[in-house]
């Protein structure tokens, strides 16, 4: 099935794209085999897709994968998908707003999957991180996402794209910018360009509470611009002393920044933040 096919499919079953669901397909055919390729997809693989949209990437996974979850919240799309997926046996679609789906519930009976997906831009980091946190089967994560949410994803600690989404991940997964998109590529076109981003689940670092982690991370970029000394008194409500005493304890410069520490630096952070407590 080629670009005009799909197009023309949409056309004959009086589709109109609706901008607030972040409808953006993509329909040239060498680029979704690249993209089905680099997230590694195989005849073993079970793989889950979220926003199928037109089923012009649920085909090529289909084609690699032993079987494929897609999800799709528009249930106008179905006439459309019935044609796309026609003849295809390895695939079941889930009209469902996925972000209402409790994982623990779909993963009862699952094996082990790959989540990926040309994710509508709206629902980007809150379908990363429900997958992320609530998971317990998920192996990696191969998404769309607008490039200068990839460059945060990935980013280094110290640079201007690390924040606190970048230092969460880190704690149990990494992250990789594996292909650019230009916006030309999808349809309708959207008004920025895109990148291809893989996360690798991973064992977590070594820290003695997740929990704490997490609220290390919060505090240390609730405002950038102030010190990490600043932060930890504001939102643990301690004293100038003892929050340097933290600082000092973790080896880090008295006026470090927040977006200066690394995942392990946050682990480093919780466990002596587990003493205030």
């Amino acid at each position: 099935m080629d670009d005009t096919n799909v197009k023309d499919i949409l056309r004959a079953n009086g589709f109109t794209f609706k901008k607030g669901l972040g409808q953006n397909f993509i329909t040239d055919r060498n680029l979704l085999s690249d993209l089905v390729e680099k997230a590694g997809v195989t005849k073993d693989d079970i793989v889950v897709e979220i926003g199928c949209g037109a089923g012009t990437l649920t085909r090529a996974l289909c084609a690699a994968a032993k079987y494929v979850y897609a999800f799709e919240v528009d249930e106008r799309l179905k006439p459309v998908l019935a044609r796309t997926l026609s003849g295809i046996d390895n695939c079941e679609v889930i009209f469902r707003d996925f972000l209402k789906v409790r994982m623990d519930v779909f993963e009862k009976d699952m094996p082990d999957y790959d989540v990926v997906a040309n994710l509508p831009y709206y629902i980007t980091t809150p379908l990363i991180m429900q997958v992320y946190e609530y998971s317990k089967k998920c192996r990696s994560i191969s998404v769309t996402v607008q490039e200068d949410v990839a460059k945060r994803l990935s980013a280094a600690p110290g640079t201007a794209e690390y924040g606190a989404i970048t230092a969460q991940l880190g704690l149990r997964a990494d992250v990789t910018i594996i292909k650019n998109i230009k916006r030309d590529m999808f349809f309708p076109r959207p008004g920025v360009d895109s990148c291809f981003v893989k996360i690798n689940m991973r064992e977590p670092l070594k820290v003695a509470d997740e929990e704490m982690y997490k609220k290390c991370v919060k505090a240390a970029f609730a405002q950038r611009r102030k010190t990490l000394e600043n932060n930890l008194m504001q939102a643990f409500s301690l004293s100038r002393d003892i929050a340097k005493g933290v600082i000092s304890e973790c080896g880090f410069a008295v006026d470090i920044r927040g977006e200066k520490l690394s995942p392990k630096d946050f682990c480093t952070l919780a466990d002596a933040m587990i003493k205030q407590a």
